[in-house]
């Protein structure tokens, strides 16, 4: 596999609190409010599972999550649940977990959750042990560091056909393009750190941009090929191109979703807004910064952004 960096943004973030109890003889999971269903519970408790193998307590929880983040869409619904989830479940069974420590159990439930322990630019170390002991998170740069904005563009509402975790499984062991990304990732990776050690936006907006084309290019070689993107996907990377040829930097990327993030300045980032709004097939946009990683709120839920 590869390492990879991301931005944890201020925007999108989970609540989440857990609270075990011997009295219990099950986990017990509300999303939003609402108890969930079996799949989503099941999910949870054997996340759990492994932490209260590791703390040696045998407690069931209750489980109660407010996820402000638009779900299987390509928004990172799963780092920021997972995160939030790791950050209380640890917590409330008596575990203080250094964030290192906590990015390796966050990284259990999703593999992107691992990098929103931290706020800012953050790479997720893949590491090279077979018990994974050393994969996990490092920040880079705090979210006050290099000042960007990131307008996340939502195209559909619609819970994706093909969830993060079985489309990559699926584009690993079947498409005869992955092993090209792959060959490409760690030299992107060396740029985009380069580039913000030097706070090069454009040199930033070039990498995001031509990694996540590539990466996306691979699921039409996997058996069977499928992707993410639809029409209005094209018709707002098309926008974004449009407008750089205007002489504003902008810059598209997009994880496993149809839906679109837009790179730009912070001076710019209203016209890159206006100019995004008049696209018919665009349900919202979303103004998100650099923000920052777990936080414990005083009433002990884990808020993660």
């Amino acid at each position: 596999m590869n390492s990879s960096l991301s931005v944890t943004l201020d925007t999108f973030y989970t609540v989440t609190t857990v609270e075990f109890n011997e009295k219990l003889t099950e986990d017990v999971f509300f999303l939003n409010g609402e108890k969930a269903d079996h799949t989503d519970t099941e999910r949870v408790s054997n996340y759990l599972r492994a932490i209260r193998k590791f703390a040696k307590k045998h407690l069931f929880a209750v489980v109660r999550s407010e996820n402000h983040v638009p779900t299987a869409a390509g928004f990172a619904s799963s780092a920021s649940g997972y995160a939030a989830l790791a950050a209380a479940a640890t917590k409330a069974i008596g575990l203080n977990l250094p964030p290192q420590e906590l990015s390796q159990f966050a990284r259990l439930g999703s593999g992107s959750a691992c990098r929103s322990i931290y706020g800012g630019f953050v790479e997720w170390q893949k590491g090279v042990k077979e018990d994974g002991s050393d994969s996990f998170a490092v920040p880079i740069l705090h979210e006050d560091d290099f000042p960007i904005a990131v307008l996340s563009v939502m195209v559909a509402t619609n819970r994706k056909k093909v969830l993060s975790r079985a489309g990559m499984k699926r584009t690993v062991e079947t498409s005869p393009f992955y092993q090209g990304w792959l060959d490409t990732v760690e030299h992107d990776l060396s740029e985009l750190k380069h580039a913000l050690e030097l706070r090069d936006f454009t040199l930033l907006g070039e990498i995001a941009e031509r990694n996540a084309l590539k990466m996306h290019a691979t699921t039409l070689g996997a058996n069977p090929p499928f992707y993410y993107w639809q029409s209005a996907t094209m018709e707002v990377m098309e926008a974004v191109q449009n407008i750089r040829s205007q002489g504003i930097e902008a810059y598209f990327t997009m994880d496993a979703g149809p839906n679109v993030k837009v790179l730009c300045l912070p001076e710019d980032e209203q016209k890159v807004y206006d100019q995004l709004k008049q696209i018919p097939s665009v349900k919202k946009i979303f103004t998100c910064h650099p923000g920052p990683g777990v936080t414990f709120l005083p009433t002990g839920e884990a808020d993660v952004c």
